[in-house]
C-alpha cells in the first residue's frame, strides 16, 4: 500500500495526480492540502491539521466531506505534517509520498526534509517528497540501482550527517569511487546518468538523493 499525504504548501508546486483505481492507495489531507485533494475529485480518508489556513466555509466543506477529520490546536509540539506522517508510519505501508511541502516558507520545507530522518523510518517504508520538479529521498548505507526516468535529468547527492563514507557512483556522467562526501560539500550536485541506469552505494552515513528536471514534472 502507498500512503500519499498532501499538505498545504503552494498549490502551483503540486504535480498532476493520476488516479489508478487498481492502486492500493490511501490519500491524506493536511490542513489546506485536504482542499487541494477535494478540488481534484479525491476524497481523502483522513484530514489532519489545525486548519488555520482555511476559511470557515472551506473548513465546513472539509468537515462535511471528509468523514475522518481531526482538528488540532495551533499550539502543539508536532507540526500537522508530522502528525499525519506518524499516522502513516503506524499503518506499515510499502511507501509514503509527501506532496505540498515545497515552495513557500523555507522553515516548512526544511521541517519536511528533517522528517525524512525520523528514527521510525530506519528500515521502514521509503518516504519521498515530490513536487513538480523534484523527488527527494533519504538512504541508509547500501547499494541502490537507479533506472532512468522520463523527464528526470539531474541527480544530486548530499551528506545528511557529518559525512558519507565510501560513496561510489557508477553509470553517471561524473563517476566516483570510494569517495568521502562531507556535509557542506556541493561536489555531487547535478550529476547525470550516462545510460538507462546507474548505481550508487556507500558504507556509512545518511545520504539524501534529489532527482530533478528543469521544467514541471507530472506524476
Amino acid at each position: 500500500m502507498i500512503i500519499r499525504i498532501v499538505a498545504g504548501g503552494p498549490e502551483q508546486e503540486l504535480p498532476e495526480f493520476h488516479i489508478n483505481n487498481t492502486d492500493e492507495t490511501e490519500w491524506i489531507g493536511v490542513d489546506r492540502g485536504a482542499l487541494y485533494l477535494l478540488d481534484r475529485g479525491i476524497t481523502p480518508s483522513k484530514a489532519f491539521g489545525d486548519f488555520d489556513s482555511v476559511s470557515p466555509s472551506e473548513w465546513k466543506r472539509i468537515s462535511d466531506l471528509v468523514s475522518d477529520h481531526v482538528q488540532f490546536p495551533s499550539e502543539k509540539d508536532e507540526t500537522d505534517l508530522e502528525i499525519a506522517l506518524n499516522y502513516a508510519i503506524s499503518q506499515n505501508p510499502d511507501a509514503i509520498e509527501l506532496y505540498g511541502v515545497t515552495g513557500g516558507r523555507l522553515d516548512h520545507f526544511f521541517g519536511a526534509v528533517t522528517l525524512l530522518m525520523k528514527e521510525e523510518l530506519r528500515g521502514g517504508p521509503s518516504v519521498t517528497i515530490i513536487d513538480r520538479q523534484n523527488r527527494i529521498n533519504i538512504y541508509n548505507p547500501g547499494r541502490v540501482v537507479i533506472n532512468a526516468e522520463k523527464n528526470i535529468k539531474y541527480y544530486s547527492f548530499f551528506a545528511m550527517n557529518e559525512k558519507v563514507e565510501g560513496l561510489t557512483l557508477q553509470g553517471f556522467k561524473y563517476p566516483l569511487e570510494d569517495y568521502l562526501l562531507k556535509s557542506g560539500s556541493s561536489r555531487c550536485v547535478s550529476n547525470e546518468l550516462n545510460d538507462k541506469k546507474g548505481v550508487f552505494s556507500f558504507d556509512s552515513g545518511i545520504l539524501m538523493v534529489v532527482r530533478s528536471i528543469d521544467g514541471g514534472m507530472s506524476r
